[in-house]
């Protein structure tokens, strides 16, 4: 079924487990993805992002995810991940999706605060929920498409201002994880998530979930993470299922893919203590 981010949200943050939030960019993944949450009947945040408009328009997103989530008893909201132009938020609200991400987390705060309420006075009007962002999580990735490499951690006091002035639903933090593949150990910043828990008191997000540790994620479900975004453990375990079957046709190939990545969100939903 088809809703917004907002109950499953608030019931992870207040029991200490997170729901996974893997982005999609065709059929195959979201269809992947929406028979797993089925499988175990555990909510999901299917995600689409606006760098991913070169492989699906926001029409074609829309419609995939909304067909899968309505057709399945799990719980499925349909997010847009990374929003940052203001016509592509606007579009995805209109085509239907229940949850949307702003992300000004690279303007100073007072036009992230300014963007985000902008986005939030919208999207609640039409009982959507708002995700912004503040800090900024990096990538170690040549030519990914999160321009600034190096993280920006979240500080405390400007993320109780942004929340405070702003509405927002949920607020996705820097801590120490990475877009895309790590070079080296991740190293999360528990101790800022216990500050940024105690002062914000709504449902934190992590972006860049991908190898960020099991251990790593597992805590940070316990201490106040309600939302893991993860992406390239997906596109990863497809390739590397591939390279080791090799498939001998087009079909095949996508069915191996697509096995890959149900076994990559069975493993999620485990660590991040959403299913037991």
């Amino acid at each position: 079924m088809l809703v917004t981010t907002k109950d499953m949200l608030d019931r992870a943050f207040a029991e200490g487990y997170a729901i996974p939030s893997p982005d999609y960019v065709d059929s195959n993944s979201v269809r992947a993805y929406a028979q797993v949450a089925g499988e175990f009947h555990a909510p999901l945040i299917l995600s689409f992002a606006e760098v991913h408009l070169e492989q699906l328009s926001i029409e074609e997103a829309a419609l995939l995810g909304t067909f899968y989530a309505e057709r399945t008893d799990a719980p499925i909201a349909l997010h847009l991940d990374h929003g940052v132009h203001m016509e592509v938020i606007e579009e995805a609200i209109a085509r239907g999706f229940t949850s949307v991400m702003i992300d000004a987390s690279s303007e100073d705060l007072s036009e992230n605060i300014r963007l985000t309420k902008a986005v939030v006075d919208l999207a609640h009007a039409h009982g959507v929920t708002v995700e912004a962002e503040i800090g900024h999580v990096g990538t170690e990735e040549e030519g990914n498409p999160h321009a600034l490499s190096e993280n920006v951690y979240t500080e405390v006091a400007a993320a109780k201002e942004l929340v405070d002035a702003t509405g927002v639903d949920s607020l996705a933090v820097s801590i120490g994880t990475k877009h895309g593949a790590y070079k080296g150990e991740p190293h999360i910043n528990s101790e800022r998530l216990a500050e940024l828990k105690a002062a914000l008191d709504i449902p934190l997000v992590l972006h860049g979930g991908s190898g960020s540790g099991d251990d790593n994620l597992a805590r940070c479900a316990q201490g106040g993470v309600a939302k893991v975004n993860l992406y390239t453990d997906f596109i990863v375990a497809a390739r590397d299922a591939v390279y080791e079957q090799h498939p001998d046709n087009w079909v095949k190939l996508l069915n191996v893919g697509d096995e890959a990545m149900k076994r990559v969100l069975r493993h999620y939903y485990r660590v991040l203590r959403c299913v037991g």
